[in-house]
């Protein structure tokens, strides 16, 4: 199994950054993709972002796209997510997802949010 933790979250003014880490731990060679999530008020949650394994493919949500870059590093068994030009928009809970493989199926893993408070 795979378990991951996000963190980095905060309140920013709109046009500042933030930093999301989400760590990993567990069969962390059974990732086959990482992803970053976000629940806005009053809206469902979205896909914010995702790096595909082995081909380390990233995708974007189209408002972000320019802004946000997601990225791994093995070394420290985490997962970024850089956040510039923030928007206030941007203000949700951010929830960082592992899809791994686990007896033979395809699983989620989810952390448990961090907040992200943008300001105008």
């Amino acid at each position: 199994q795979v378990q991951v933790v996000e963190s980095g979250g905060g309140l920013v003014q709109a046009g500042g950054s933030l930093r999301l880490s989400c760590a990993l731990s567990g069969n962390i060679a059974s990732i086959v993709e990482h992803a970053w999530h976000r629940e806005s008020p009053g809206k469902m949650r979205e896909q914010v972002a995702n790096l595909l394994k082995p081909s380390l493919t990233t995708n974007y949500l189209d408002s972000v796209k320019g802004r946000f870059t997601i990225s791994g590093d093995h070394a420290k068994s985490k997962v970024y997510l850089q956040m510039d030009s923030l928007r206030p928009e941007d203000t949700g809970v951010y929830y960082c997802r592992a899809v791994h493989i686990f007896n033979g199926r395809y699983t989620d893993a989810w952390g448990q949010g961090t907040q992200v408070t943008v300001s105008s």
